[in-house]
């Protein structure tokens, strides 16, 4: 790829802005609601914490009556000081000191259940929702195909299980600390400002509804921006992953400049997105404050003419501007909760589409009797794109205990052999059985327990020698493992290591090399013991020494087992039983090496073109 072709690239593009206007023109078609089917569905995952719910909005009503008596209390305290500067009487200290206690106290209780209602919330309930998602797209991760992990990158998941997930469990303080008290609130203190005089309540109570409206409105406004502003936030984890992953190729070809540029590009998107959706969000706060400034000036107003009018106690007109001011408080909490669900609607709707990715049907059909390894295709079909065949009418009979090599160039579909053998992928037509049995009766795991497979891309977790070694055989001996390991002619580098078998690997770890990573995996596969072998390119980061070696442990190990070798090394596979040629998904010769050879065909191009001097 060129310099310029991958600037073309770069998310900041005419093309990509073009394509996000589209994107936003089909979205203006319909109009957004705040409880949209990803609302109502976030809703009910939130149901059945109902009753730690129900707890914490019973602390939502003790602290509305906290709210409500405040002002009570605090407007007859005021009353009695006004009455004492028109009637100066000597016991005003003692006359006042009731209220305040009883005053402080309601203070006091207030503070306590606050920190309870948070301490409930976080700690008990949002911990539970948040855990319950990552269990579950972690179950769900299980369950989806191979070919979902093969187009969707890691980054993009890990986005989705932490920071998706983790913003969806702030939906428990919106629904809850936010939405439903200062619902509540609005409601009661509205009840208590007509029942206090119904004059100077009127000009706060009608301008509430407008308050709604407008957050209502902008809190839609932003939710596309939060929507792109995740999906951005999944891609510049997936850049990062990749370029870690990556890290010695990207140095060893100088593309750090490209990678940052790239990188650059996408988080500037990913904040411009950010900045207008928090814009949006945040804009509803001070449109609120404005309303509830033209509340306070116009019960002001009203009140003064009644004070001076109508005679109305100063201290009820004190009450109903404290009142109004506490129905301006969860006014703009609600205001905030409105703007900030969108941000949660946006994280949710990446995490539902990942649970609601289909997921691979499988049947629960057992093997029937000891596995022989009689392997056949009959004429099957299969192509990973729809518009791209590959593999057309491909029919194969492999006898048991046969060593069959497959081989042909790159990209005449050696390897998705190997996928449809372990059913990575389901074929499109025909079928392939295993001992006269249909394979796709087979639940997916039976079919998997009858290979052990090695692949080119060795992969070992960090544990043990014995542990990786052991892998795919739970229970084994430590005999067992050293005598498989003696087999396969890795025994004398692990005793050298610190602590031999006991020394702790990983994939990164510098202690073993590539070639021996790869005998470790070949002698995992050795001690599974199953009838069917599968060897993906498995010499291919071995020296020729080493690879004699296991050449001749594999045709010790190999007796009464079918094995399927899928090689570019045509070396490795003289002494196969049958050899398969495959081209452009075909069989195109098949036969012995002498034979092909023999035929001076497609097999001894390719031999040639390896071995010829």
């Amino acid at each position: 790829m060129t310099i310029s072709e991958f600037k073309d690239e770069l998310d900041l593009s005419e093309e990509a802005e073009e394509t996000e206007e589209t994107e936003e023109a089909e979205e203006k078609k319909g109009k957004r609601r705040l409880f949209d089917e990803t609302g109502k569905r976030l809703l009910k995952e939130i149901w059945p914490l109902r009753g730690w719910i129900l707890l914490a909005a019973c602390i939502c009503l003790l602290l509305i009556g906290c709210a409500i008596a405040e002002p009570e209390l605090l407007g007859k305290l005021i009353d009695k000081l006004y009455d004492w500067t028109k009637d100066p009487a000597p016991g005003l200290a003692r006359s006042l000191l009731p209220g305040l206690g009883i005053l402080l106290a309601v203070y006091a209780a207030e503070g306590l259940m606050t920190y309870g209602k948070f301490y409930l919330l976080t700690n008990i309930v949002s911990r539970f929702f948040c855990a319950g998602f990552r269990i579950r797209i972690s179950e769900k991760l299980r369950r989806l195909p191979v070919s979902f992990v093969d187009k969707t990158p890691a980054g993009d998941v890990i986005d989705r299980m932490m920071d998706d997930v983790g913003n969806m469990s702030d939906s428990i303080f919106i629904v809850v600390d936010i939405l439903l008290s200062g619902l509540l609130q609005m409601l009661v203190i509205a009840v208590i400002l007509f029942l206090t005089d119904w004059r100077m309540a009127i000009p706060v109570v009608l301008l509430a509804p407008l308050s709604v409206f407008l957050s209502t409105r902008m809190a839609a406004l932003g939710e596309k921006h939060w929507d792109k502003h995740w999906d951005l936030g999944g891609k510049l984890t997936s850049l990062a992953e990749e370029s870690f992953t990556n890290y010695p190729t990207t140095k060893a070809f100088c593309r750090e400049e490209e990678i940052q540029k790239k990188y650059d590009a996408l988080s500037q998107r990913h904040q411009r997105r950010g900045i207008l959706g928090r814009f949006l969000s945040s804009i509803v706060q001070p449109v609120i404050a404005t309303v509830n400034a033209l509340a306070y000036i116009a019960v002001t107003v009203v009140g003064g003419w009644l004070i001076l009018n109508r005679g109305v106690a100063i201290g009820t007109v004190v009450t109903i501007i404290l009142f109004a001011r506490r129905l301006s408080s969860p006014l703009e909490r609600v205001a905030f909760g409105l703007g900030y669900v969108q941000q949660i609607k946006g994280a949710a709707k990446r995490v539902f589409k990942l649970l609601d990715t289909p997921e691979e049907e499988d049947p629960a059909g057992t093997v029937e009797g000891p596995t022989q390894g009689h392997v056949v295709f009959e004429h099957v079909d299969f192509s990973y794109d729809p518009d791209k065949p590959l593999i057309r009418d491909l029919s194969l009979e492999v006898q048991p205990g046969q060593k069959v090599a497959i081989v042909g160039p790159t990209g005449a579909g050696k390897t998705t052999i190997v996928n449809l053998l372990m059913r990575f992928y389901d074929i499109q037509g025909g079928r392939v059985l295993i001992d006269g049995q249909d394979a796709s009766t087979l639940s997916r795991a039976e079919n998997r327990r009858l290979f052990a497979m090695v692949l080119q891309d060795t992969w070992l977790f960090k544990g043990t020698v014995a542990e990786n070694v052991a892998y795919g055989s739970p229970g084994v001996s430590r005999d067992e493992i050293e005598r498989v390991c003696d087999q396969a002619y890795c025994d004398h580098f692990i005793r050298r290591l610190p602590q031999g078998y006991d020394t702790v690997i990983s994939e990164d770890s510098t202690a073993v090399s590539s070639g021996q990573k790869q005998l470790l995996t070949i002698a995992r596969a050795m001690l599974a013991g199953r009838p069917l072998l599968i060897l993906d390119e498995a010499t291919s980061n071995v020296d020729t020494r080493t690879e004699l070696l296991i050449q001749k442990a594999m045709d010790r190990l190999m007796g009464g087992r079918t094995c399927f070798v899928i090689a570019h090394r045509l070396s490795t596979i003289v002494d196969a039983d049958l050899i398969l040629v495959l081209r452009d998904g075909q069989i195109v010769e098949q036969g012995t090496h002498k034979t092909l050879l023999a035929q001076k065909g497609f097999y001894y191009e390719l031999f040639q073109s390896q071995y010829a001097i």
